[in-house]
């Protein structure tokens, strides 16, 4: 697959995880619990959704695999890009507050997503033999 069909696939699952994921935020933060763990159970059920989703549709294709090896290597990347993503969060809402904190996540999320493509194009989901 080409990196546009790649990028296009990625980017509408990656629309659908984030309005679970912000939206869960949103209200969680809002009116049960501190912003940061919050948003940590928002990317888990966004996280949840698109591993699936991309592994089967975006990435598909001879050279890539959704199996226990391409889970192990999900799960390492999100956890490391949950901490940054959370932090950032955190960091935003202690100087600033929740409303600074709810509006500025997009951007943490967009800077989480794109470390995330290109870790899921060249790591997560490619065979163990491949080297695309």
């Amino acid at each position: 697959m080409t990196l546009r069909k790649h990028l296009g696939g990625y980017t509408a699952i990656g629309l659908v995880q984030w309005v679970v994921e912000y939206g869960l935020m949103l209200a969680l933060s809002e009116w049960v619990m501190p912003v940061a763990p919050a948003n940590v159970i928002g990317r888990i059920c966004g996280a949840m959704l698109g591993f699936w989703l991309n592994g089967k549709w975006t990435f598909a294709g001879d050279d890539t695999h959704v199996g226990r090896r391409a889970l192990r290597r999900f799960v390492l990347m999100w956890i490391g890009l949950t901490v940054v993503n959370t932090w950032a969060v955190h960091l935003i809402d202690a100087h600033f507050g929740l409303r600074m904190a709810q509006l500025l996540k997009p951007a943490a999320d967009l800077a989480s997503g794109a470390i995330g493509f290109l870790l899921s194009r060249h790591w997560v989901y490619n065979k163990p033999d491949s080297h695309a």
